[in-house]
């Protein structure tokens, strides 16, 4: 059984064949043709369930032609049939992209509370039980968006790019946003770590290696975390529906 994963982001589609929930080489494409580049990735290929993660809106008709290509189409939200129990008040309104994540975290890390750090537009933070259970978390601004809003909003601050090392104390205009960014998302993610001293700490995300090669703490790096939960929401599905 052959299952197609998709994680379509802000910025960028990621995709992966999988099968028995592991995933296998990962493919990534930032331009606009999405669903062109899905038909000729799947073009010789038979595929049971394509499993769907999106933060955009998609067409119907987008979701239709997907669904020609497989057997089931599995559009991912917080309210869908998961491996994980969702615990968060409004199910239907949590990103994909973080339930996704977190049944990843499961998989990777059963029997382990985590937390899970997802560095992207936003920087997201969830919770994942021992249990197995979403516990919930909390979103705040990524670093890029951090930077671009400080440009955006201000008459004179400049649109800053991080190079080279973080200075503690900036002493001059770009050093001091640039820190002042990138400290201050340090001191936001290890008051999370002190507060929670013996869970795994997972890090995820495009930004995920430049912060985690800043933390003192052990961090565990999985860049393709939601395309695993993927693999394992779309196995615990096909498997449901199919009878395998």
């Amino acid at each position: 059984m052959t299952n197609l994963v998709l994680d379509i982001g802000n910025s960028s589609l990621k995709a992966s064949f999988a099968k028995g929930g592991r995933i296998g080489e990962t493919f990534r494409y930032n331009g606009e043709d999405i669903y062109g580049y899905i038909l000729n990735l799947s073009a010789e290929k038979r595929v049971n369930t394509i499993a769907l993660s999106s933060v955009r809106d998609l067409p119907p008709e987008f979701l239709d032609r997907l669904r020609e290509l497989c057997d089931y189409l599995l559009i991912v939200r917080g309210d869908s049939d998961l491996p994980i129990r969702n615990l968060y008040n409004t199910p239907q309104t949590l990103g994909p992209d973080r339930i996704s994540a977190a049944a990843g975290a499961n998989a990777m890390f059963p029997g382990r509370d985590c937390i899970i750090f997802d560095f992207g537009t936003a920087l997201t933070i969830d919770f994942l039980s021992k249990e197995g259970e979403f516990m919930g978390g909390n979103i705040s601004p990524g670093m890029i968006t951090r930077l671009k809003s400080l440009n955006s909003y201000t008459g004179r601050l400049p649109l800053v790019t991080p190079e080279g090392e973080v200075a503690g104390v900036g002493k001059e205009t770009i050093s001091a946003i640039e820190s002042g960014t990138i400290l201050g998302l340090i001191y936001e993610i290890e008051g999370y770590i002190s507060r929670y001293p013996r869970n795994t700490i997972i890090f995820t995300g495009g930004d995920a290696i430049y912060f985690a090669e800043k933390m003192k703490s052990p961090i565990f790096v999985v860049y393709n975390l939601v395309l695993i939960g993927l693999a394992h929401i779309a196995e615990y599905n096909a498997k449901k529906k199919f009878n395998f």
